[in-house]
């Protein structure tokens, strides 16, 4: 339905902004293309009457209409028509010799007496009053389905169309039994004001008028160029081996997609071929059943039972089986006859080709390794911070003391003076008084944890907690792991 116009520029959409009259005539729905518009002999040599097609409502209705009043016209234009009550505006899109090709498809006779005439070229005025009528189509249609609903009417309003003049308006509804809508036609024409014209349509109709994107990415067949509906049954999918699953074989109007008619002549064709009776064969090895089915390919698949394998065999071949076990014989296995497809060596494989440009396979790699951080030789109560336990937090776990590198200070000593040599420390000061002394006593450290417990020293949690539990004996650290405090 979208024209050249409509494509994107630079990922914006571009749009021909005709708000509605696009000369092209390919933004209606059902719109056919005028192949002898600007001949000169489009309406060949006869004088007889010049016959055109014209669209309503945006493509959704189209009707023909013959010009005895030689208005000026071409396809593209827009024209008023004569109707039963007042007139309507419409498109021009099917001139020429081919609105006959176009009557003859749809079984129309030219001698039909019923053609209304083309009036004239619509004035900026009544154009405003079409605009008018349209804008009140969706609200219109609102209050209808509450008015049904209120009479109690099993029936749904799907479009309402106004007529150019506002003396019209057609309520289109589905309905599965017939409708009584008497009463309803008499609330309409009392609360709209208009002459009201019911009509009811199909499913497949409704989904037409309405539009929208089929499961294929496309615009629905039936609102482009589909107006011959067709029933569709199960059978169709079930010859094409497609599964029958509802949701999927359904389209927009709830009803089966028409699409699985289009491949179905073509699946039947293929199928007469096919052998009868093929679920099950005998073979020396026992009896095989039929699992799958490839008609475009001519392969018919069959496993044993218990056998997780499939075996792949040509229609030919299932014949002849089919054959000797009508004779009483048995096929040999069909791993002797299942098909091996040859490869053909002197075919390359198409390379891989970088769309990216910029992005690298070894490139990702190296970024996907994590980095560690390796621990530098003789650094105390450092480590990894990459979630590893450290061995100094394995060892205080077990039970063992933390040793400190010699030379090193305590954290609770690194902002505090070191006292002169020969000053004892005061009473709860937490100074390691054999920081300067001899060799350290065996199980290192300054203070030996308590038992069961770890006394890590972190952050100087524990600065005091040996004047507060000792009384203040010894003062500072209780100096339990070795040696006597001096």
């Amino acid at each position: 339905m979208g024209c050249t116009s409509c494509a994107t520029d630079n990922g914006l959409p571009k749009g021909c902004k005709s708000h509605g009259s696009c000369a092209s005539g390919a933004c209606n729905m059902l719109n056919t293309f005028d192949w002898l518009a600007e001949m000169p002999i489009a309406f060949g040599n006869n004088d007889g009457p010049h016959y055109y097609e014209i669209s309503f409502n945006g493509g959704s209705r189209k009707e023909f209409y013959k010009n005895d009043n030689k208005v000026p016209v071409s396809t593209g234009d827009w024209v008023v028509v004569d109707t039963s009550m007042g007139y309507d505006i419409g498109q021009i899109s099917l001139s020429g010799e081919l609105v006959k090709l176009q009557m003859r498809k749809k079984k129309v006779k030219e001698r039909n007496t019923d053609f209304r005439n083309i009036l004239r070229i619509p004035v900026e005025a009544e154009f405003d009053l079409m605009k008018e009528a349209k804008a009140l189509e969706q609200e219109t249609m609102v209050q209808a389905r509450a008015i049904a609903r209120t009479l109690k009417l099993d029936m749904k309003v799907g479009q309402v169309e106004f007529q150019a003049d506002k003396k019209k308006a057609t309520f289109y509804y589905t309905a599965e039994d017939r409708v009584d809508f008497r009463e309803l036609i008499k609330e309409y024409a009392r609360v709209f004001k208009v002459k009201v014209e019911m009509r009811q349509i199909g499913a497949r109709q409704e989904a037409g008028k309405i539009g929208g994107i089929g499961s294929c990415g496309r615009e629905l067949c039936c609102s482009t160029w589909l107006t011959d509906f067709k029933s569709v049954s199960t059978n169709a999918a079930r010859y094409q081996n497609l599964s029958i699953n509802l949701a999927k074989l359904s389209g927009q109007c709830g009803r089966l997609k028409c699409c699985l008619n289009y491949e179905l002549d073509t699946y039947m064709e293929a199928l007469q071929d096919f052998p009868k009776k093929a679920d099950k064969l005998e073979t020396e090895n026992g009896v095989v059943f039929l699992t799958k089915t490839d008609i475009l390919k001519r392969l018919m698949w069959y496993t044993y039972a218990g056998d997780p394998n499939f075996y792949p065999l040509t229609v030919e071949q299932v014949a002849e089986i089919i054959e000797l076990n009508d004779a009483g014989k048995k096929a040999k296995p069909l791993g002797q006859l299942v098909i091996i497809e040859e490869v053909d060596e002197e075919e390359v494989e198409a390379e891989y080709a970088d769309t990216v440009g910029q992005i690298t396979l070894s490139a990702l790699e190296k970024t996907g390794k994590k980095r560690k951080k390796k621990r530098k030789p003789g650094s105390g109560g450092g480590g990894q911070r990459d979630g590893k336990p450290q061995q100094q937090n394995q060892r205080q776990s077990e039970g063992q003391p933390r040793q400190r590198t010699e030379g090193q200070p305590n954290r609770n000593q690194r902002n505090k003076p070191r006292p002169s040599s020969g000053q004892k420390p005061a009473d709860g000061d937490n100074t390691n008084p054999q920081a300067n002394a001899g060799p350290k006593p065996e199980g290192g450290g300054d203070a030996k944890p308590r038992e069961g417990g770890n006394n890590r020293n972190r952050g100087g949690r524990n600065r005091n907690r040996g004047n507060r539990n000792r009384g203040g004996e010894g003062g500072g650290n209780a100096n339990q792991g070795g040696g006597e405090q001096s």
